[in-house]
């Protein structure tokens, strides 16, 4: 284990060492390189940051208001149905709005089932297999200037459905 926390510490170091020894036998001029990335890094969070706090809120506004729960409570007879747990479904609906919302539902949904439950294993297998779809393409296309991401959007949420479903398929399979 110390082993493995030397190498990590190292890590960083050693990667800032190697890009400058190769700029430096390119001979380009690292520290100018550096700067410009800089300035061009500063630029890009300006013009996502009123994404980002559209976003934000929303965020906010969506998990305050109780509506997921509203949500749920109606459509528990169909996920009754069809064996999918209602105790995921938090997760399922929040991790495509929400990377940090859904890992706090996650890390709630381990406090009270357990890490080795039915309902932990699949909450992990979620957050492994799916993506926070529309804060990634509200930073992505708002960064390339993207107004048109409809199917982007669409096939997005698709894979993300996709992904719930068949952790939850995987996991009755491996148990």
């Amino acid at each position: 284990m110390q082993v493995v926390n030397f190498i990590s510490n190292l890590a960083m170091p050693i990667i800032i060492l190697l890009i400058v020894t190769y700029g430096l036998i390119e001979k380009n001029k690292v520290f100018d390189d550096f700067l410009e990335g800089a300035k061009e890094g500063i630029e890009i969070v300006f013009s996502i940051l009123p994404t980002l706090v559209g976003l934000f809120i929303a965020i906010g506004a969506l998990r305050s208001s109780g509506i997921l729960d509203i949500i749920i409570h109606f459509i528990t007879p169909l996920l009754n149905v069809i064996q999918f747990p209602s105790e995921i479904m938090p997760l399922a609906m929040l991790r495509p709005v929400s990377g940090s919302g859904s890992i706090a539902i996650a890390t709630d949904i381990m406090k009270n089932y357990g890490v080795d439950s039915t309902i932990g294993m699949i909450a992990s297998t979620i957050m492994g297999s799916t993506e926070t779809t529309l804060y990634t393409i509200a930073i992505y296309t708002s960064c390339v200037k993207i107004k048109k991401t409809r199917f982007v959007l669409l096939a997005s949420l698709v894979a993300d459905i996709v992904g719930i479903l068949v952790s939850v398929g995987i996991y009755r399979i491996m148990s």
